[in-house]
């Protein structure tokens, strides 16, 4: 639902990044990955934006998957988290 209609392959799209946020979690485990999953992991989540805004356009309700869901104000949350995953990210994987 967060991905827009003129998108193709939302269905492997999905199964796709959800495979690779697993992957780079583990790859940040790793040493001598951990800098470069991190720093894929923060384009990764400033990627999710943009779905984010949409979804929140769209009105979509996660709980539910229907477009009944708090619109706008999902924003509030939303992007805010976004930047703590960034910065948690950047401090525990680039920064030490």
């Amino acid at each position: 639902m967060m991905i827009p209609k003129i998108i193709p392959f939302k269905t492997e799209i999905i199964y796709l990044t959800g495979f690779l946020e697993i992957l780079l979690g583990i790859c940040l485990l790793i040493p001598k990955l951990s800098v470069y999953s991190g720093w894929i992991l923060i384009v990764f989540f400033l990627l999710l934006i943009p779905a984010n805004i949409y979804a929140s356009m769209k009105h979509i309700d996660y709980q539910k998957g229907t477009f009944y869901g708090n619109g706008l104000a999902y924003l509030w949350i939303r992007i805010p988290l976004q930047i703590i995953f960034i910065v948690w990210t950047y401090l525990s994987s680039i920064k030490s």
